[in-house]
């Protein structure tokens, strides 16, 4: 089984331009995220995914002087750029991230992979609630080539998964039963925001360690509530 990871990044943003190359720790926030998703077993790539915009050089540059593969696509049409990008390693699964989750968990990626690999199906659905920010979606390189021939709509071409969710009975789905330890979808640990910058910032100089258990970085918001209340007023934008 044929599995990629593509990370989706660009430097715009409404909230907060230019996250994704933040100073993080020692390093910046797509250093996280990269690193991390390397570490997912039973991945054979690990592609950054970004924009034709000249906007989105710095990210093409960071990739090249750190020898992470890179591919750039349409701006707006997120949908046809993510599998545009899946298209030149043809995959039999392809797993997403986005590049505002530096904290993104690749020991449930790794064990989501090894379900699919027991019985494949089309898409790995989540029993469970996490924190926003360390979940990653794992679905077929043939559903995503059915999803960008039939979802249309704007939330489709904007959110590369959003129609499997939307309409579940197009699509074969394998759960995957989150461990109790992991669900706490109390905890915001994405960035979006000045708060979510603070609050991540906090996690890297606490832990010192960018390849951290999320187990540890949920466990430790738990036990220190003047970090976890840093960005607990801001509200997730909603799919229109």
């Amino acid at each position: 089984m044929k599995t990629i990871v593509i990370i989706q990044a660009r430097m715009g943003s409404s909230r907060l331009p230019g996250k994704i190359l933040k100073p993080l720790g020692d390093t910046d926030v797509l250093t996280y995220v990269t690193k991390r998703c390397l570490q997912i077993k039973g991945v054979q790539e690990v592609v950054v995914a970004t924009t034709l915009s000249s906007k989105d050089d710095a990210i093409v540059a960071w990739c090249l002087e750190r020898d992470v593969k890179c591919f750039r696509g349409s701006e707006n049409d997120v949908l046809s750029r993510f599998v545009d990008c899946a298209n030149e390693y043809e995959p039999d699964y392809v797993m997403r991230v986005t590049s505002d989750c530096p904290f993104v968990d690749y020991e449930m990626a790794s064990e989501m992979i090894a379900l699919m690999e027991k019985g494949r199906k089309d898409i790995v659905l989540l029993d469970g609630e996490l924190p926003r920010g360390l979940a990653v979606e794992l679905i077929s390189y043939a559903s995503l080539l059915k999803i960008k021939e039939i979802g249309l709509e704007q939330r489709h071409r904007e959110h590369v998964t959003y129609y499997a969710y939307e309409f579940k009975n197009q699509f074969e789905g394998i759960t995957f039963k989150v461990p109790e330890n992991l669900q706490a979808p109390e905890f915001r640990i994405t960035l979006d925001t000045d708060p979510d910058y603070e609050l991540i910032r906090a996690l890297a100089n606490h832990f010192d360690d960018l390849l951290v258990s999320s187990v540890d970085v949920i466990d430790y918001l738990k036990h220190t509530p003047e970090v976890a209340k840093l960005n607990v007023h801001i509200e997730q934008k909603p799919v229109i």
